[in-house]
């Protein structure tokens, strides 16, 4: 299981989408404190079910094309995630009178989690298409 790249991947997926969304800010607020996902409940929803499709995937290491389809749901999760994201962040007010509101990285993480999941997803692709191979030949 671990020996296989895609569970590599997967495991940098869930440390993006499980562990450091905890502690890096989605936005700074005009009043200077700093949002996070699980201040709203929405955000907390979309990331816990991409963590769990993560998770999932990686504990169905021996289904590989349920993996696949995992991964590809996952993947649109995030892109959905990652378009609420940049609504908000154009919908944050600039500069104010007394503060000014700062997009921070953590908007970007989901960026990040897709493109280890396309990785992830294409040596998942490989794999199977190994085993096919080998199955021909028998």
């Amino acid at each position: 299981m671990i020996q296989r790249i895609q569970t590599v991947y997967l495991l940098l997926t869930f440390v993006v989408t499980g562990v450091l969304m905890f502690f890096i800010p989605l936005w700074t607020l005009n009043t200077g404190k700093a949002f996070y996902f699980m201040q709203d409940q929405f955000y907390t929803i979309l990331l816990g079910l991409s963590t769990m499709l993560t998770i999932i995937s990686i504990i169905s290491y021996k289904k590989r094309q349920n993996q696949f389809v995992m991964g590809r749901l996952n993947i649109i999760l995030n892109l959905i995630l990652l378009g609420l994201f940049v609504y908000r962040s154009l919908n944050l007010s600039g500069e104010t009178v007394n503060a000014v509101s700062e997009k921070g990285i953590g908007m970007f993480l989901p960026i990040v989690a897709i493109v280890l999941l396309v990785l992830a997803n294409k040596a998942i692709k490989k794999d199977e298409d190994l085993v096919k191979s080998v199955d021909r030949l028998r």
